[in-house]
């Protein structure tokens, strides 16, 4: 678990049990570098001064939503290849559709369990151990 200790992670999700949800199950895979933002825009102050490897976004947000976030996220040069997951509780194929095209690197559909997460993180990251 050495590689996910090393890994800077920022969630960014407007429900308070899905940020402690997401926080423990990383804490669990050996994340230490943890940091929370309750909104897309909240995140993107952030990021402006602070430089994270992956970002786990949910969909739905106050003042700035995901793909709001990932556009941002995308188009500024010093953080464009930052790895993004997408968290949503839709399967809406047309939102799914505009994340891939906007440079989402995978998607995790809630609810969800530590099995799924560690695939969904490896898929984009590597091996976490």
């Amino acid at each position: 678990m050495a590689v996910a200790a090393n890994i800077e992670t920022l969630i960014v999700d407007d429900q308070r049990s899905t940020l402690q949800l997401v926080r423990s199950s990383l804490l669990q895979l050996g994340f230490k570098r943890i940091r929370e933002c309750e909104d897309g825009e909240a995140a993107r102050l952030l990021l402006e001064t602070v430089r994270v490897d992956l970002i786990f976004s949910d969909l739905n947000m106050p003042r700035l939503d995901g793909l709001g976030l990932l556009r941002a996220v995308r188009n500024n040069p010093a953080i464009s290849k930052t790895a993004f997951i997408m968290l949503t509780g839709r399967t809406d194929t047309a939102l799914v559709q505009e994340a891939v095209k906007l440079g989402v690197n995978n998607y995790i559909v809630k609810p969800f369990n530590l099995a799924t997460l560690t695939k969904k993180i490896e898929a984009v990251v590597g091996p976490l151990t």
